[in-house]
Formats: structure tokens, sequence, C-alpha cells
């Protein structure tokens, strides 16, 4: 198996530290407000990532972190009256109910970071024992970034570089602008904790190093997050934790792309964010994940308008074939191992989900035409995909249901004689005739249409 690891730029093989087993970490949710898609694109990618690492025989244990204590819950909680804690809390449980509607599995370890005030505080002492961070007069710890001088490896950037691509704290007591907070000293009206440098609390940088100390020790196989978290998140995070240890501290880093509307980065400033709950009231969790999962997770994801509506068509074609198997007596059941095959191949290249659901249009398209030929692989064929799918979190509703709910009938322009059959069934359904109306309904299916009855009258779509 191969994985594209940042640091290095580049795919490579798979070895875990311990043999058998597996460490990962992927950053979670600052619950600074409602759950939106790009929440619900990184739960879901490292739940699969994690699933699949699980399907090939490694013993997973996957953490997962709220940050809920920062300066954007902060200034919620001042906008709304709120305390800080218990509007961290609220919104917790809201983004849970959302996750928990689409359907992503739970981490092994849910960790807060309220819940490592204590692991924090050493965690920083030892820093500054060992030069690697320093008190200012006001209460405040940095880290010294000229303390360590591989500062800038993950992101590929020397100093300079990172200096013009970070906004800069200008705090006069700090050694160099770079350096960055490890604990910010209190500030009225502002959750704070008792430290050896007086009332504060953590930045938001070393939160994460403490969690991950707290749930692994020192290493970790992989640490994943978005891309927008390489600099400075994740690159402040190689440097404490193993400026503290003296040890690598993750074996690959991997990122995921982020997600666009209409080509335009999705950020609260333009107004586009894409709330989760507005996306679970209107699609099912399948069509969601179907549509997030058909991008590479390193790519970028752009929201058009097709999105969701084309994934939902798509799945609507595939329970179709489910349905028919049905209609035909074919007991879906046994095993067909090439398509098993050919998802491991996509998934251990990377975890190239695309790839994986690409292949499904083929072996519907062969699966129906072993329906209607008789042959007895299309029962394996469709259990095999169910199967297999359902780590994707696919193929786990009753097809006729699902077919019922999101199939979109689209008016069609039948011919003449069509239409003026419907006509006469209108009218024997308005006489009460419901024999007649019956009757007119089998020759329109004769005739090669649908006909379905709506308060506007009826719709008549082409038989496929």
């Amino acid at each position: 198996m191969k994985i594209y690891n940042t640091l290095t730029g580049k795919k490579q093989e798979f070895k875990p530290i311990e043999e058998g087993k597996i460490k990962m970490y992927a950053c979670g949710i600052t619950v600074s407000g409602e759950a939106h898609i790009g929440h619900a694109y990184q739960a879901l990618i490292y739940d699969v990532i994690r699933k699949f690492l699980e399907k090939i025989g490694y013993e997973v244990t996957y953490a997962r972190n709220y940050t809920d204590v920062d300066d954007k819950i902060i200034a919620k909680s001042n906008e709304t009256g709120i305390p800080a804690d218990k509007y961290a809390l609220m919104m917790i449980k809201n983004i849970d109910k959302q996750m928990e509607r689409l359907k992503v599995g739970e981490p092994n370890v849910w960790i807060k970071a309220t819940q490592c005030i204590d692991d924090i505080i050493g965690f920083i002492n030892q820093l500054i024992e060992k030069g690697h961070a320093y008190p200012t007069e006001k209460g405040d710890v940095y880290f010294s970034v000229d303390s360590f001088p591989s500062y800038g490896r993950l992101s590929h950037r020397n100093l300079e570089d990172a200096m013009n691509g970070v906004r800069v704290d200008n705090d006069e007591s700090k050694k160099n602008p770079l350096d960055f907070a490890l604990w910010k000293s209190a500030k009225q009206g502002e959750p704070s904790w008792a430290s050896p440098w007086g009332e504060g609390r953590p930045g938001w940088h070393i939160e994460c190093s403490a969690m991950n100390k707290k749930a692994f020790g020192d290493r970790i196989d992989i640490h994943g997050g978005g891309r927008d978290l390489i600099f400075p998140h994740h690159e402040n995070e190689i440097a404490q934790t193993e400026a503290l240890t003296g040890k690598p501290f993750v074996n690959y880093w991997i990122h995921n792309g982020l997600i666009k509307v209409n080509g335009q980065k999705m950020s609260k400033s333009l107004g586009n964010s894409l709330l989760l709950k507005d996306l679970m009231d209107k699609y099912s969790p399948e069509t969601v994940k179907f549509a997030l999962l058909s991008t590479n997770y390193r790519g970028d994801i752009n929201v058009t308008d097709n999105l969701f509506p084309d994934a939902e068509k798509h799945l609507v074609e595939f329970y179709k074939v489910f349905a028919l198997a049905k209609e035909k007596g074919v007991e879906i059941d046994g095993e067909y191992k090439q398509i098993d095959d050919k998802f491991n191949d996509a998934m251990s290249d990377d975890f190239n989900t695309a790839l994986a659901l690409s292949d499904l249009f083929s072996h519907f398209k062969t699966a129906k035409n072993a329906i209607l030929s008789g042959d007895e692989k299309a029962g394996c064929m469709l259990n095999q995909i169910k199967k297999t799918y359902s780590l994707l979190g696919l193929f786990e509703e009753n097809a006729e249901e699902f077919i019922k709910k999101y199939q979109k009938v689209e008016k069609v322009q039948a011919p003449k004689e069509v239409i003026d059959v419907a006509e006469q069934r209108l009218k024997a359904r308005a006489e009460k005739d419901w024999a007649k109306s019956d009757e007119l309904r089998a020759v329109i299916n004769q005739m090669g249409y649908d006909i379905k009855d709506s308060k506007d009258g009826y719709t008549l779509t082409k038989k496929q």
C-alpha cells in the first residue's frame, strides 16, 4: 500500500512503526460554529481511511479531537453572551448530531483540549527547560523557532518564506516574529487556568501536540488534516513535539483538499459556507458521500449546483439494478472476488476513492446484463458490491424505497397519441372510473411510457 506523504512530497510504501498496528490522529473541528461541508468531508475521509486500513488487516487506533477553547470560540461567546465553555459544549452536541445523520463512524478516542490542560502545562514546562520556549513578563510563553533548525520542512519553506506566508503577531516580547504562542496570558472575560506563568490558556498549536502525546505517546504513524493546516499548524506541531522528544513525530502526514463553491474557496467572509445540516435536510447520507468521495482526497472539491443532484441520479440508477434483480427473482448472495480486488487496488494506491467509485458504472452495467440474460453471476456481483462498498457507506438502503424517495421525475415530450391516452385516463379518474383508468395506464405502458399522477394532473416518463 502506498500513501502520499506531505513531508517527503511523494507516495511511499506504508510501513507501520509497530507491526500490524497503526496509531492515527486527525485534527478535528474547532467548535466556533455549526458543522459545514468541509468538516463533513474531512471527517468522512479519515473515517474511510481508518476503515480501509482495518479491512486489510491492521489494528487501528484512531484519535480525533475537538478544539473547545480558542480565539474564535471566545469571540462567539462574547457575541452571543453564552459562556465559552457552555457555547463549546452546545456546538459539540449540534455537530455530533449532524455527523450522526451523515453516518460517519466514531473514532476510537475522542479528546478535547480542555481535558488536557495539565498535560499542556507540563509539555510547555519541559520545552522551557530544554531551551525551546521562553516566558515573557506578561505571562505569555512562546516557542523559539530559532531553536529548531529544521523548522519549515513539512511545508517546504525556509524562514523567509514563512515570514511572508503567515500573519505574524508583532508582540515586542517575542525574540523572533515567527515564534508562536504556547500559552496566552489571561484577558478579562476569557476562560483561563492557573499555570506557573500566571492565569491563561493554551495556544492552538500546543493543544494538538499535547493531545497526541496523551493519546499515543511520542510517535504516531499517520497524522491527517486539511491542506490549510500544513502551515503553520502542523509545522508548529512538528517543531514543539520533536523539540520535546527528540524523536520523529509522525511517519506519514496526509492532507485532504479544500472545498470550493463554484470555483471559490469556501469561507464565512465570502458568505458561501454550506452547512451540513442544510445538506442533510436535502440529500441522503449516501448521496453526500458519493459526491464527496468522487474526487481523490488530495484534490479540491468544487461544489457546483449539479454536484449532489448528479450523485443522487447515479445512485438511483445503481439502485434500479438491485430492484431489477428482485423483480427477476435473482438471489443476491455469494462472492465476486474481482470486484473486491479492484476496490482494494484502488484504495491501496493512496486511498483512491474516485477510482473505486468510477468502477461502479461498469460493475452495474455488467450486473444488469447478467440479470437480463439469466447469468447466475448477477447475484454474486450485486452482493459483492454491497459488501465491498459498504466501507464507503453505500448501498445500505432498501432499493425500492431509495428509488421512490430520490428519483426525480422529469416531464418529457411524449408523442401525441400517448398524450391523447393520458388525457382520456385523466378524464376517467375525474369520473372515478378506476377500472378504465387502470386499463389506460396499461395501454400507456405498452406504448413505452410510465405515467405518474400528481396534483397538477400527471407526468409522463419514457421507460428505460
